[in-house]
């Protein structure tokens, strides 16, 4: 007995003596983010009606090809949800609006939350930096240790502890190796910068991966969780992000294929929606439907045009939810920031900048947002002002937000805007502001990153100098000593692809606190 088969996406269902749970099903026919993201391969051929009878659906984060209502909707009454308990109150509102009567848990993170009385159990293991809301689930089933670590980055010793929580044996582990962000494919590159920088973040992901197996040694490791498709008119030119030599999303075969030739002593596989395999045997079954379908189809164009034309009914169904907005747009804009920008001075110091809203349609306009110490000021833009980030989209997506139908991030992850920064330097705080909006989630990263203990440090070496630097990242608490690659003076953080400048303790590409690093003298 236990089985897991995988749903699609990041999706899983663990099947056990006593209980049957879906974790991060995503299954609603209208995909996730606007109708733009759409499961890849497709996995509505599954029969729902013993797949959403649960008796658990553990539900990561709130990004919605995780989170999805429309599988909530159709739970039993009894089914009761999971869900990680996180600083802020966003995802446990959200999630609670859309279980109706169904009963939704948090858990602490690395409390064994029991699932039967057989001594099977959950736990959640969040991103360290409260800045991340994104969480693993560690199950043990009938003794089978399961880590699903679907979009969470785990530090190597985060992995090793649940390893270690689970009995000394994890007999799947599966992790998302797609890196499925709005960058860099939404950012206005020249196309040979953007072919650069997007071969760059897909080595960067798959070393993530292997570092982390190579930690934990499982029985077997799995990459899942994307990349997705996109089916919608607007958005769908951007599928060349899953051509398998040059896309900027690895899909699970690609991923598997690097991760075999990189540990070739690990046993690796990958699944497609309806597979199953036996925990106790090692057997995989394999879905009949999903088994006609290939990453590498050559004929991928007429499988996509098939999907949309089967799709677009629901696709224009979530259109219509968003119409136009009204002649008051600008005034709730500001009226959306002034209230943002009054949440966190912590934030706003580390922002720093003026972020231009260019916003077309009806009653659109170009719109300057400027961050300072002093607090957050709006007004038209003016044509002496340089911006240091831009945001285009349409009014009727910005009206989606300001009215609270969806937060920032889903339209960021929905793909339907495009983003120009100068310099090309990523501002964490910013998003950061934009995809939490509440007081409390800001103030654990306050103090998160504000009571950091730096005492324990590492010496490195590169370019025959030797640098005395903190054991943990700045930004988000990586394990530098087995997290990160040293070359050319410059230390790169493989959890989110931070890079400082060994010589001075600048971060080279995003907005982070100083390194703190200082030379110690030749080797």
């Amino acid at each position: 007995m236990p089985t897991v088969t995988f749903i699609g996406h990041a999706g899983v269902a663990v099947d056990a003596t006593a209980f049957h749970l879906l974790a991060d099903p995503w299954l609603a026919p209208a995909g996730a983010f606007l109708g733009a993201w759409h499961q890849y391969p497709r996995n509505d051929h599954l029969d729902l009606g013993p797949l959403l009878d649960a008796d658990w659906v553990a539900v990561s984060h709130e990004h919605l090809d995780h989170f999805d209502p429309w599988v909530l909707e159709r739970l039993p009454e009894r089914t009761r949800i999971l869900i990680p308990c996180y600083p802020g109150p966003a995802f446990r509102e959200r999630i609670t609006a859309a279980a109706g009567y169904r009963q939704v848990i948090e858990i602490e993170p690395w409390s064994k939350f029991p699932l039967d009385n057989r001594g099977s159990w959950i736990t959640v293991i969040p991103e360290l930096s409260p800045m991340c809301h994104d969480a693993a689930f560690l199950i043990v089933a009938d003794g089978r240790g399961i880590l699903h670590c679907n979009d969470a980055r785990l530090t190597a010793a985060q992995a090793r502890r649940a390893k270690h929580l689970a009995g000394g044996r994890l007999d799947l582990m599966a992790l998302q190796t797609s890196g499925a962000s709005w960058h860099p494919i939404c950012y206005e590159y020249p196309e040979a910068e953007m072919a650069e920088v997007s071969m760059a973040k897909r080595v960067s992901k798959l070393r993530a991966a292997q570092r982390l197996v190579r930690q934990t040694e499982p029985e077997l490791a799995a990459p899942f969780a994307g990349p997705p498709c996109f089916l919608d008119a607007e958005v769908d030119h951007l599928n060349w992000v899953l051509g398998q030599k040059d896309g900027a999303f690895c899909d699970p075969e690609v991923s598997t294929e690097w991760l075999r030739e990189h540990l070739p002593k690990q046993r690796w596989d990958y699944f497609k929606p309806g597979d199953a395999i036996d925990l106790d045997t090692g057997e995989i079954t394999r879905d009949p439907v999903s088994a006609r379908f290939s990453f590498a189809d050559a004929d991928r164009e007429t499988y996509l045009e098939r999907y949309a034309a089967d799709r677009a009914p629901a696709i224009a169904e979530v259109m219509a939810e968003y119409p136009e907005p009204g002649p008051d747009l600008f005034d709730r804009f500001t009226a959306h920031f002034t209230r943002l920008g009054g949440l966190s001075d912590y934030f706003n110091r580390q922002i720093a900048m003026i972020v231009r809203f260019e916003i077309t349609g009806p009653n659109g306009g170009v719109w300057d947002v400027d961050f300072s110490a002093a607090g957050v000021t709006v007004a038209a833009a003016s044509p002496d002002v340089r911006p240091h980030y831009r945001i285009t989209t349409a009014g009727r997506w910005l009206d989606g937000v300001l009215t609270g139908r969806m937060a920032w991030e889903d339209l960021l992850i929905s793909f339907r805007l495009s983003l120009y920064r100068d310099p090309d330097v990523y501002n964490d705080y910013l998003v950061g502001l934009l995809k939490h909006a509440n007081a409390p989630a800001l103030r654990a990263v306050e103090d998160y990153e504000t009571g950091r203990d730096e005492s324990e440090r590492i010496t490195v070496a590169s370019n025959g100098a030797r640098y005395d630097i903190p054991r943990y990242c700045p930004h988000a608490g990586e394990d530098l000593s087995v997290g990160a690659v040293v070359r050319d003076g410059q230390i790169h953080c493989l959890a989110h692809n931070f890079a400082f400048d060994l010589a001075t303790g600048e971060c080279l590409n995003a907005r982070a606190a100083n390194l703190t690093s200082r030379r110690v003298g030749e080797p």
